[in-house]
């Protein structure tokens, strides 16, 4: 006879409505990722808010504080775009203008190699030379899908919108949701242990929104300013590239690398002497800036990141790269919490008593 086992069933909805949930958070995909980008810009701009808070006079609420900081960071962005980005635009419609011409150059048949022309400097640039005329007519035959991706990208500017009104609600209202949603939980101990996760996330990605800022003004400033020494084309625009590309672990940053690299060689710039820079800003940034400025909680194996940046990729493409890292350090504090808690729990095995 069939029995009914109120434990496996149990474990049954929970694995079923787990299951569920992970659907819905698949099919919801792109509204979560607004409303999670919305929560790293209100980490972005919580230190300001609180430092004005702090000088208004008592007795005031939060808003003030709120529209003050919402105003320094439009009047930032404002004179900051319209210096950086009415420059680095010029730069990309004359790129855009010379780039056919370029290709066009490049498809031509490489000049045969002068006698005795063996150097290592003469057979890269023929090589580049070589390649460059062979994927050509691949480069031109995928310029419309670009183009439709970039029509796609500025249908969506509306979250440009959206999101600063989403991070005000976060700042405005945002210790009122974790009280909230601490007092639905009426066991202690869990409650405990909710609180200490939250506290943990909330340091956490205010250190890493921190550092990440900071990086990618730190390579848009170095690069900017070795490029313009160096003459380098478009100088502006591929500092700001760069800067933007930050933002997304290893993928943005090996692609910076390479666009750099085939402009300026396109363009007849020092192909060497940009390598060479790119190789040692990049272990600067790596080893010296970055491990300076992140938190303690950030420190994940470069294999761990790795495997997060490509799968996150695979899974949500560049929204999926650009949240592997802070996702993946959110799974090893919730992680080390849980078991912190866990071995606390255990009773503590009775010492022997030493005979008298």
């Amino acid at each position: 006879m069939l029995g009914f086992e109120p434990r496996a069933a149990r474990y049954t909805w929970t694995a079923a409505l787990t299951l569920l949930l992970l659907c819905l958070v698949y099919l919801m995909r792109k509204t979560l990722f607004v409303f999670i980008v919305a929560l790293l810009f209100a980490y972005l701009l919580s230190p300001l808010v609180d430092l004005i808070d702090r000088l208004l006079p008592g007795g005031r609420r939060r808003t003030p504080a709120l529209a003050i900081a919402y105003l320094i960071f439009l009047a930032v962005l404002f004179v900051g775009g319209f210096q950086i980005g009415s420059r680095a635009v010029a730069q990309a419609n004359l790129l855009a203008k010379s780039m056919p011409a370029v290709i066009e150059k490049f498809q031509q048949p490489a000049p045969p190699a002068a006698p005795g022309a063996n150097t290592l400097k003469e057979q890269m640039i023929q090589k580049l030379h070589e390649e460059i005329a062979r994927s050509s007519s691949d480069i031109i035959a995928s310029l419309p899908r670009y183009g439709e991706k970039v029509l796609s990208v500025a249908s969506n500017l509306i979250y440009v919108v959206v999101v600063p009104i989403l991070g005000f609600f976060f700042l405005k209202d945002g210790r009122r949701m974790r009280c909230h949603f601490l007092d639905m939980i009426d066991d202690q101990s869990r409650r405990t242990l909710v609180d200490d996760l939250l506290a943990d996330v909330n340091l956490l990605l205010a250190h890493y929104m921190r550092a990440i800022v900071i990086l990618s003004f730190a390579t848009f400033t170095a690069y900017a300013i070795f490029f313009s020494i160096l003459g380098i084309p478009y100088s502006i625009l591929l500092a700001a590239l760069a800067g933007a590309l930050e933002f997304i672990p290893i993928i943005g940053t090996l692609s910076a690398g390479l666009i750099i690299v085939l402009v300026t060689a396109l363009n007849g710039g020092p192909v060497l002497a940009a390598v060479l820079f790119l190789l040692f800003f990049r272990v600067f940034q790596d080893y010296v800036l970055s491990p300076q400025l992140m938190h303690a909680g950030m420190e994940l194996h470069p294999l761990a990141v790795l495997f997060g940046v490509f799968a996150g990729a695979e899974l949500a493409g560049i929204p999926g790269a650009f949240l592997s890292v802070p996702v993946l350090a959110l799974v090893r504090i919730i992680y080390r919490r849980i078991r912190g808690q866990r071995l606390a729990a255990k009773p503590r095995e009775a010492l022997p008593v030493a005979p008298v």
